[in-house]
């Protein structure tokens, strides 16, 4: 690897097990959506030289790459009744939302801030906070001063896709290589449950008519796309009682027309946030009717599951949001690009990746031997490591291992149990409720009193393997409750 001094959240290294250590410290995914968990050997080496630096669309890629996302879109051409995009909120994670709208050129210069800070960033998307391809005159200028100053950045849109097929040629000719559409249905009886109106050919629309076109023009969209290379990632919103079940007929449709990805994620419901559905008791699902329904699409279009239905203004690695610490106002005067950084970066990625396949594949034969699924909650910022300290977690990253081998499945919120070195009963309450299904809790660091709630709950917390991949602190606890019964993970 090259000797650049490279800055990982205000340190500076230089060697491999410098940038490793670096990142646990935190200057990696501090949570860790959304994306395949194929690698090289299951695609040709074109899509996978379009997606390995992509989190949002690998899975392994999401432990080790930012993702940044500017409000230049606030234009949208749809009302869904899960929305309601709003501004100033700063300590509100979920689509539609940003604290700054952004011009073309004040988002340019952000990026550029971003990309000499954050050498983990990879992609730049605009998702709003309205529709990217609706809101196309911003969209456009933004990835053309974009791809002038930082060729190496990855571009990538989302939209509901009422618009799109009106952009599919600048798409291709400005390589825009990944396109996200939201379907949350294609029988138009469901949909019009879902979107009040929409706004089409200078009129408003509403019921089976809006329902019926939106549909229509999703599903042109996402042939368009495909039959010009262009790798979609299909959206569905999970709504209880509304297109639940209806969601494995999607995926089935969405398959049959080339989609690479879909992401079942679940609706986000709170009165607090104005929705219709929030203010009209709509709840969302639970993590495991979510992973019921994603499990029962399987041999449908592949799944992304570790997505973190991230705002519109989002900076980071998924799982995180440095938003806050790149405001306009905060930007320096002269911004001079660091891409030596990001290609050191990007090779230390390389040699990791080589190390943690080969370290999963030996954790993977044992695992197979054991059988019987079992699932784990894993507490890690990134790197595909066990490497955060279970009183800091906002979100356990799920893991199950089973005959198969072991794989990641989806990812549960919720707040840090330690505030000011103090653990807080509600949030510990509802971390238990979080984790009822889940018997094993792997991470860096855990104190007594959690550990001992844990295990009255009947869950095991395992701090004995920090710093270790994934897939081996799993396969090492398998093996120590099974090949050598009364051995303690901790001594595995």
């Amino acid at each position: 690897m090259s000797a650049t001094l490279i800055p990982i959240s205000g340190l500076q290294v230089a060697s491999r097990k410098d940038m490793g250590e670096a990142m646990a410290q935190g200057g990696g995914c501090s949570s860790g959506s959304c994306g395949s968990s194929q690698g090289p050997a299951d695609m040709d080496p074109e899509t996978w030289a379009k997606v390995k630096d992509h989190p949002c669309y690998s899975e392994e890629a999401h432990h080790y790459f930012a993702r940044m996302h500017v409000a230049v879109a606030p234009a949208c051409n749809i009302q869904c009744n899960y929305c309601n995009r709003k501004y100033d909120c700063a300590n509100e994670s979920r689509p539609g939302v940003v604290s700054e709208r952004l011009t073309p050129e004040q988002a340019a210069r952000k990026v550029l801030a971003v990309a000499t800070s954050v050498p983990q960033l990879s992609v730049l998307g605009i998702a709003g906070p309205g529709d990217a391809a609706y809101d196309w005159r911003r969209t456009k200028a933004t990835f053309d001063l974009v791809s002038k100053d930082l060729p190496d950045i990855k571009l990538c849109l989302s939209s509901n896709g009422l618009a799109l097929p009106d952009h599919i040629d600048e798409i291709v000719a400005m390589n825009i290589d990944h396109v996200t559409i939201t379907i949350n249905a294609i029988d138009p009886e469901i949909g019009q449950h879902i979107y009040p109106w929409i706004f089409y050919d200078g009129k408003r629309r509403t019921g089976i008519e809006a329902a019926t076109i939106l549909r229509d023009r999703q599903m042109l969209s996402l042939e368009m796309l495909k039959a010009r290379g262009v790798l979609v990632k299909v959206n569905s919103v999970l709504i209880p009682g509304i297109n639940d079940e209806h969601l494995i007929e999607v995926n089935k449709a969405v398959k049959a027309r080339g989609a690479f990805l879909h992401n079942i994620m679940p609706l986000i419901s709170d009165p607090a946030h104005g929705t219709h559905f929030g203010l009209t008791g709509q709840r969302g699902p639970t993590g495991a009717e979510l992973k019921k329904v994603q499990d029962a699409c399987a041999g449908g279009a592949n799944l992304m599951r570790h997505c973190r239905q991230c705002r519109a203004d989002a900076v980071g690695l998924l799982g995180e949001d440095r938003g806050q610490d790149f405001t306009l106002d905060k930007l320096p005067e002269v911004i001079a690009d660091a891409s030596e950084a990001r290609t050191a970066y990007r090779d230390w990625v390389a040699e990791e990746r080589r190390d943690r396949a080969a370290a999963a594949a030996q954790a993977e034969a044992t695992v197979a031997e054991t059988g019987k699924s079992t699932l784990f909650a894993v507490c890690t910022r990134g790197s595909g490591r066990i490497n955060m300290h279970f009183g800091k977690v906002t979100e356990f990253q799920i893991y199950e291992a089973d005959a198969e081998g072991i794989r990641f499945v989806g990812h549960r919120r919720a707040d840090n149990y330690c505030l000011g070195g103090h653990g807080d009963k509600a949030r510990m309450d509802e971390i238990l409720r979080v984790l009822e299904d889940v018997p094993y809790v792997l991470c860096s660091k855990i104190g007594a009193g959690p550990k001992k709630r844990l295990a009255e709950a009947g869950i095991e917390a395992i701090d004995g393997l920090a710093q270790d991949y994934i897939e081996t602190a799993i396969a090492a606890v398998l093996h120590s409750k099974t090949a050598r019964p009364g051995r303690t993970a901790e001594s595995a």
